[in-house]
């Protein structure tokens, strides 16, 4: 088990449960933007957020937003101790640098110094771009094994200055190499893990990176937080995270809806009943877990051979037919509704459970 650590009032480490993070993809001096997709965030279930700090402005701007959010922020630094330790001042919960660049022995003891201050947490951040160069030199290139002796470096130069609230997290875009990187470390390495596929892609692409590299991982034991990194709205992050969690058993998500592949039996367009299902019931299932309702399953099949029978340990489902569809309940069908009333019969069980 890792070592716990605090990032605001989210316990990272220590068997707490695995967090789910994301980062802010605005102007990072537009408050009123930042402000308006972290409340995004924080309603699809994000539980802790990272902001870039480029500059003094950003910083200030950190502070302004830190004000007005519910979750913990964390001030993404690069180069500059001075922002580290400008992002503390203004209230971040938690920092994220690479020590190796930010300035020196001198200037990273500042930055620890201030976050000892400020009782700041650092995630020790590298990644297949940021390797020192002897190490690439050492393995001939990018190698699990050099991000793992990178991190443990980086990790060694904070112990050394006696600072020992550190998350660590080693990424890559290659998904074997990242596993294997991790693997690696969490042997060796007593710190919690920060763990994600870094630059995963579009969201189709990244998706699919980021459920097989964290899923290993996290059937494995190793990850204490995570980020699904995905180019475009960061809220899909949150929504891949949460069915990552749930699908590797970590998390229980308040709707579980299965769904047949279809087949030539398939006398409806279930693919798209299936679709807007899934989506009309994301809003009951925030209402759900909001007042602390257990999970259900809820299944759109589309004939009979994969519905009641298949499908009995649904709570609800649809059996479809040839425009029309059984709606069942436990494996007893209830009723039967037309193609297009489908969809409304079964967010309508669904509230009523």
């Amino acid at each position: 088990m890792t070592k716990k650590v605090y990032c605001g009032n989210v316990e990272i480490g220590g068997g707490a449960p695995v967090s789910i993070q994301s980062m802010t993809n605005t102007d990072p001096h537009d408050p009123d933007a930042i402000l308006e997709q972290i409340r995004a965030l924080e309603d699809a279930g994000c539980e802790i957020v990272r902001l870039t700090v480029p500059d003094m402005t950003a910083a200030e701007c950190l502070g302004a937003v830190k004000k007005e959010v519910r979750i913990p922020v964390i001030a993404d630094i690069h180069f500059d101790h001075r922002l580290a330790i400008a992002a503390m001042e203004k209230g971040a919960d938690k920092i994220r640098i690479n020590p190796g660049n930010i300035g020196g022995a001198e200037k990273t003891a500042r930055v620890i110094e201030a976050a000892k201050k400020h009782g700041v947490p650092i995630r020790v951040g590298v990644n297949s771009g940021s390797l020192e160069r002897d190490i690439l030199e050492k393995y001939r290139g990018v190698t699990a094994e050099g991000l793992v002796e990178s991190a443990l470096r980086n990790v060694e130069l904070l112990e050394k200055m006696n600072f020992h609230d550190i998350v660590v997290s080693i990424k890559s875009s290659d998904v074997v190499m990242n596993t294997k990187a991790y693997r690696l470390i969490s042997s060796q390495c007593e710190y919690p893990l920060h763990i994600g596929v870094t630059e995963a892609g579009t969201r189709e692409s990244g998706i699919i990176k980021s459920a097989v590299g964290l899923g290993a991982l996290l059937m494995d034991g190793i990850g204490d937080t995570m980020r699904v990194s995905l180019t475009g709205d960061p809220v899909s992050e949150i929504i891949a995270a949460k069915k990552i969690l749930s699908a590797a058993g970590m998390r229980k998500e308040a709707i579980n809806l299965v769904s047949c592949p279809t087949c030539g039996r398939t006398k409806v367009d279930l693919v798209s009943i299936a679709e807007q299902v899934d989506k009309a019931l994301m809003k009951v299932g925030d209402k759900r877990s909001k007042d602390s309702k257990p999970p259900i399953t809820v299944a759109v099949m589309g004939c009979a051979v994969n519905g009641p029978g298949e499908a009995k340990g649904a709570d609800i489902g649809v059996a479809c037919g040839d425009g029309e569809g059984l709606i069942f309940a436990k494996g007893k069908i209830i009723k039967k509704a037309d193609e297009d009333q489908i969809i409304g019969e079964l967010v309508s069980l669904a509230e009523k459970i």
